[in-house]
């Protein structure tokens, strides 16, 4: 995925100026650990041995905030899951989170398909959801145009065009012989939310539970 330049640049400066670890960035950011890896590696910490005393104190207390901020937003979900899974589509985005929803790290709520219909779905339950903003990424085939591409979902999913990023298929070339199924590219749609993500979590555990409640019981 293609980030904002200043989210990189904001990585290097924390980096430079606070000597931050891979996973204290990841957590300030909300941004995967591999992803800030690339972007600092380069940027050596230093520090006195004072410095690491009060660096090490100073990780422990952020990744306490943060566990008790996840923790939180878990119960929360818990409880509001009743409300929300009044509307049966709700239960639709879950369902297909649970199926291939990104997972891999506790800071993304991220969800790509080539479906216009699951794409338009994960984009309404996930700009609905959280507070933070959220992102359109197409991956394409060299041989498909970008802006045939970025009109048809600008247009279905009813955003501006210009929130429309794309990323070409990292093995595509041209197909030649080859059949590219996908006619409008596969567009993920994501937002790095820690919180949402913990909610999510939630939400994907009481369905889970709803199916073994009614297999256990006939249903």
């Amino acid at each position: 995925m293609a980030y904002p330049a200043y989210l990189r640049e904001k990585a290097r400066e924390l980096r430079r100026e606070r000597n931050l670890t891979i996973d204290e960035l990841a957590e300030r950011l909300a941004l995967s650990r591999t992803t800030v890896y690339y972007w600092v590696c380069d940027l050596p910490i230093t520090r006195t041995e004072r410095q690491s005393a009060a660096q090490r104190r100073g990780t422990r207390g952020m990744r306490q905030k943060y566990l008790r901020a996840r923790q939180e937003a878990y119960v929360y979900g818990q409880h509001e899951f009743d409300r929300l899974a009044h509307d049966l589509t709700f239960r639709d985005f879950v369902n297909l989170y649970i199926a291939e929803g990104y997972r891999r790290t506790r800071h993304q709520v991220s969800l790509g398909n080539s479906d216009p219909a699951v794409v338009k779905l994960a984009a309404r339950w996930i700009e609905a959801l959280t507070t933070r903003p959220v992102t359109y990424t197409v991956t394409y085939h060299a041989d498909q145009d970008v802006n045939t591409l970025r009109a048809f979902w600008a247009s279905t999913l009813e955003i501006d065009p210009g929130r429309i990023r794309f990323q070409p298929k990292t093995n595509s070339n041209h197909l030649r012989t080859k059949t590219w199924r996908c006619q409008w590219g596969v567009l993920a749609v994501r937002t790095c939310d820690t919180r949402f993500r913990a909610r999510l979590q939630a939400w994907m555990e009481r369905l889970k539970e709803e199916w073994l409640h009614s297999a256990s019981h006939g249903a």
